[in-house]
C-alpha cells in the first residue's frame, strides 16, 4: 500500500492568505499623503462609508452624490471615528439644498439657507443647541459653482472656514469622538436637490496642535 504524505502547511501562512482576503473584502485602508492628510474619498466608491436612513447615494464623474429619496432624507457616515484632526472638502450644491457635514459625528457644517433664525453655509448646527454660530452672509458661499469648507476640532476648540473666510470659533464640549458623515435633508421643498463632492480629506491632530490656515479657492 502506497503511504500518502501530507505536506504541512505553516498556520502563519494559512492566517496571512486569510487577512490578505480580509482586507480585499473590506478595501484598502486610505493612506496619508502631503501634510498627513487622509483622504475619506477615493473618487472610485463608497468604500469606507454606511449610509443610513433613506438618501441616495453614489459615485458619479468622480464625485460623491447625495440625493433625497421621494423627499426623504439620509445620511452617509465613516465606518471610522476620529477626536482631534482637521477637515476640508470641496462641494457644490444643486438648490433649494439643506446638507451639512458631520463631524465627530453630531456636529455639523451646515450648507443651507435658514429663515428664522438666518444663517447659510458654514454654520456650526449641534442637536439640543441649534447653531453654535452662524454665517449671515450669503455672498462667501458659491450658488452656481464649488466651495471650500474647512474644519478643526481639536479638544474643545472648534473653528470653520467656508472658501478661506472663517465663519466662526467656539469652545464646546458636547461631543469629542466621532465619525464624519454627509446628510441630506428630507421634505417636499428638498426633492430636487444635490450634493455633490469632489474631495473629502481628514488630517490627525495632536492635543494642542494649531489650525492650517485654509487657502482661498
Amino acid at each position: 500500500m502506497r503511504r500518502v504524505t501530507w505536506l504541512a502547511v505553516p498556520v502563519v501562512s494559512i492566517l496571512a492568505v486569510a487577512l490578505a482576503a480580509a482586507l480585499a473584502a473590506v478595501g484598502e485602508e486610505p493612506k496619508a499623503g502631503e501634510g498627513g492628510w487622509i483622504p475619506l474619498f477615493n473618487g472610485k466608491n463608497l468604500d469606507g462609508w454606511k449610509a443610513q436612513g433613506d438618501g441616495q447615494w453614489k459615485v458619479e464623474d468622480g464625485c460623491l452624490v447625495g440625493m433625497p429619496s421621494q423627499a426623504k432624507g439620509g445620511d452617509l457616515f465613516t465606518t471610522r471615528e476620529w477626536d482631534n484632526f482637521e477637515l476640508k472638502f470641496t462641494y457644490k450644491a444643486v438648490w433649494p439644498a439643506n446638507s451639512g457635514v458631520w463631524f465627530r459625528t453630531q456636529y455639523q457644517f451646515d450648507i443651507l439657507e435658514w429663515k428664522d433664525p438666518v444663517a447659510f453655509s458654514g454654520t456650526l448646527y449641534c442637536p439640543n443647541k441649534m447653531f453654535i454660530f452662524k454665517n449671515l452672509d450669503k455672498s462667501i458661499e458659491n450658488r452656481e459653482g464649488w466651495n471650500e469648507g474647512q474644519v478643526y476640532a481639536n479638544g474643545d476648540g472648534l473653528i470653520q472656514w467656508l472658501n478661506g473666510r472663517k465663519i466662526g470659533e467656539c469652545r464646546d464640549t458636547s461631543f469629542t469622538k466621532g465619525k464624519v458623515g454627509i446628510q441630506v435633508h428630507g421634505g417636499k421643498e428638498f426633492e430636487n436637490m444635490k450634493i455633490i463632492f469632489k474631495s473629502i480629506a481628514l488630517r490627525p491632530l495632536k492635543e494642542g496642535d494649531n489650525p492650517t490656515a485654509p487657502s482661498p479657492p
